[in-house]
């Protein structure tokens, strides 16, 4: 295991229970996390994009904030929904916010999840036709044009009038951030799509959950996802090596405060779920004595074949306690799981 970070869904409600309380606080203490956890030697602050919810919305301005406050840490997201963007803007503000950070974002996308309202992306003016429902042929038609933009080349024909003088032949959209383009990644839900990712030379993103396809435990589908997208980025050729992450709740036991939150045994077992008509499996969660996390991480397959492992956050039990839990992991677990 190369690089742990953390995954932050930004979720907020006005609940006196609850440390993040508006989205103003969401926001806040997601920069303040991502400079804690920068603090501790984590290598990543990874952030989930939700329309429609009292959740993280709007990833570049966030991006952008924490990339300021921070010097090394990785900052991405997990995953953008392509439904809902217009892939040249997109790449204006990937490009703008990527310089701001010095060339730290790793960027996930993907078509995302089924969202707080019916088809949420066409409130934004984006209607992918009768024969796309789900809009998962726009998103990977978008997905497309936005890598081929942020290569940086010229192909906008120019003004023969221009307020400002432009250089000779085609224009490419700016501001360009050199590498950004090896820095995005696809969030897989499927076999199919993981492989399609390598195809198109993007990273793979694997969250807790996938198409159920052959019925054995999570993290044995997931790591044959993973050994599928690595020879099909083999097949193509790309001259890089592909980065791989998987995300998991995982909580090391410290005190009485954790057992309180997270020692009850819940989760402990994969779930069987329906997304979008979809069987899908959904991955157990990890509580125990960092002891015993050792043991069972060492025997999930999909974290062994990853290069990074994203840790979900209970973001709403505040930035203190967040990083009390992202210390934990990286103090007394993942040295055992060969990190550093």
């Amino acid at each position: 295991m190369k690089n742990i970070g953390f995954l932050s869904f930004g979720h907020w409600t006005p609940s006196p229970h609850s440390q993040t309380r508006s989205a103003s606080d969401a926001l806040l203490q997601s920069i303040e996390l991502a400079v804690a956890a920068e603090e501790l030697g984590a290598d990543g602050a990874y952030f989930r994009v939700h329309h429609f919810a009292r959740q993280l919305a709007s990833p570049f301005p966030l991006l952008a904030a924490a990339g300021a406050r921070t010097s090394k840490i990785e900052l991405g997201t997990a995953v953008i929904d392509l439904r809902y963007e217009n892939p040249l803007y997109m790449a204006e503000d990937a490009g703008a916010a990527d310089l701001i950070a010095g060339g730290r974002l790793q960027l996930g996308v993907s078509r995302g999840s089924p969202e707080q309202v019916v088809d949420g992306f066409r409130y934004f003016g984006y209607d992918p036709g009768d024969d796309d429902p789900t809009g998962a042929d726009m998103a990977r038609r978008r997905v497309e044009v936005f890598l081929k933009v942020i290569e940086g080349e010229g192909f906008a024909q120019p003004s023969p009038r221009p307020m400002f003088p432009n250089p000779p032949g085609a224009l490419p959209l700016e501001p360009f951030s050199e590498g950004l383009r090896d820095r995005i990644w696809w969030g897989a839900g499927s076999n199919a799509t993981a492989k399609w990712a390598a195809e198109l030379g993007m990273n793979l993103q694997s969250s807790t959950l996938k198409d159920d396809e052959d019925g054995r435990p999570f993290h044995q589908q997931q790591a044959e996802q993973i050994r599928l997208y690595r020879e099909a980025w083999k097949e193509q050729g790309w001259g890089r090596e592909p980065r791989v992450s998987v995300s998991r709740s995982i909580f090391a036991l410290m005190n009485d405060m954790d057992r309180a939150y997270f020692g009850q045994g819940r989760d402990e077992h994969d779930q069987i779920g329906m997304i979008d008509e979809t069987r899908s499996i959904f991955g157990r969660s990890y509580a125990a004595e960092p002891d015993k996390l050792v043991e069972q991480l060492a025997e999930d397959e999909a974290i062994a074949a990853a290069d990074t492992l994203l840790l979900t956050v209970p973001n709403q039990l505040g930035v203190e306690y967040n990083a009390h839990v992202i210390e934990s992991i990286l103090t007394h677990v993942a040295p055992g799981l060969g990190w550093r």
